[in-house]
């Protein structure tokens, strides 16, 4: 089972808690305050950026009947569309410069050079994810409806297709977040009526063709004679953008030590709480300042779950603070290079396609699965963690994990 009790599995006490979070509230309350021209000027120099390349990139697809041009064209293309939906479209649309007040970057007007219609998107990201993250049951984002992530999920027969629907949903991922709003886990449980879904549908077909339009007839015809080898350059730059974004999503919510929570742990939650489940909940990837721009700076996973309608630009700043944290409290800051967070995530993907009595490891101690059974401390007493009144050093969930996984004998659940 995943966490139901935050408290004990982050081996903290309510005073920790709340003076955790009195913590993160400042470093919300400084970044408000401090922002001003320099982010301005760092988000519209973005979208300069982005424009300038897609121009580039639409210019010289006027010419690929040439391999150069094409190979030139699809790459400055490919860089704007993951610059726009990185950067640009998933940040903007989160209300991250709406303090400028300016209509051009505003969440309310801002909308995406991908299939999925802001508005949708708006609800079942910014909202539905955003306010459940990682809780089982509630957070759509665990698994997009046909990925079984945890062994929370209760195996059925047709999991076993787990890796075909990975590659399926990385190759066609704007698709498969266009398509997420539909809420398939609600249509099955009889949650949500067809006639719902066949509203939400419709809305986004109408998003889907406006997008098929401009890629696939539009700016081809405008090539003329190069009007299919334009076409296959915004087919191919469009999957590009797809592996991109599904690979840093990805990366930021599936390896190990992303922790999953259940209903009953966000029924008692508070907002010192609610910053623990993100922290516990995310993970980030080691990045330099071009991959960071690239990625959105959702290598910062575990600061956008924490503040996601601050500034992405000083999220490398906010990381700074939120990593003394989590040595103060000993807690883990779960990080790795971007192919061993990927390599994990994939690795947790395969395995769950078989059902849980052909896998090693309990369900509450395995890496993509844990709860506080894992210490077999649930109804006992944490005197072994806390502050030591000798040393001052806290012994905390991050010893705890370290001592667990060097131990010869695992504890027991």
């Amino acid at each position: 089972m995943a966490i139901t009790d935050i408290d004990e599995y982050a081996h903290l006490t309510e005073s920790d808690i709340e003076t955790l979070g009195a913590e993160l509230d400042a470093i919300r309350r400084d970044i408000e305050e401090s922002r001003g021209e320099k982010d301005a000027k760092y988000i519209r120099r973005a979208i300069t950026l982005q424009r300038s390349l897609a121009a580039g990139g639409r210019l010289a697809l006027m010419f690929s009947n040439r391999k150069t041009a094409w190979a030139a064209g699809t790459a400055m293309l490919s860089l704007a569309k993951i610059i726009e939906n990185m950067e640009l479209g998933h940040n903007v649309m989160h209300g991250q410069w709406d303090w400028m007040n300016d209509p051009e970057v505003h969440s309310s007007a801002w909308e995406w050079d991908t299939t999925c219609p802001s508005v949708q998107w708006k609800h079942s990201h910014n909202f539905v994810h955003h306010k459940y993250t990682n809780v089982v049951g509630m957070d759509d984002d665990v698994g997009y409806g046909i990925l079984r992530v945890t062994r929370d999920q209760p195996w059925e027969w047709w999991n076993v297709g787990n890796p075909f629907y990975n590659f399926t949903l990385g190759t066609f991922f704007e698709i498969g977040v266009a398509l997420h709003h539909l809420e398939t886990e609600k249509l099955r449980n009889g949650e949500k009526t067809y006639r719902q879904a066949a509203k939400d549908l419709q809305i986004i077909g109408t998003k889907v063709g406006k997008q098929a339009a401009k890629d696939y007839i539009i700016f081809p015809a405008l090539a003329g004679p190069n009007w299919k080898t334009t076409l296959t350059a915004n087919f191919t730059s469009n999957i590009v953008r797809n592996y991109w974004a599904y690979m840093v999503i990805f990366c930021g919510h599936f390896p190990d030590g992303a922790e999953k929570f259940t209903v009953k742990e966000f029924e008692e939650e508070d907002q010192p709480r609610w910053y623990l489940r993100q922290m516990l909940g995310s993970a980030n990837f080691r990045a330099g300042p071009l991959m960071r721009f690239m990625s959105g700076n959702l290598s910062h996973q575990i600061e956008h779950h924490l503040f996601p309608d601050l500034p992405s630009n000083r999220y490398e700043e906010i990381g700074v603070r939120v990593r003394e944290l989590c040595d103060k409290y000993d807690l883990p800051y779960t990080t790795g290079s971007i192919v061993h967070q990927y390599w994990q995530s994939f690795r947790t993907i395969a395995k769950l396609a078989l059902p849980n009595a052909m896998l090693k490891a309990t369900s509450d101690d395995a890496p993509e699965t844990a709860s506080e059974l894992r210490f077999a401390i649930r109804e006992g007493a944490k005197e072994h963690f806390g502050v030591d009144p000798e040393t001052g050093k806290r012994r905390g969930l991050r010893t705890a994990l370290r001592e667990l996984k060097n131990s010869p004998i695992r504890a027991a659940s």
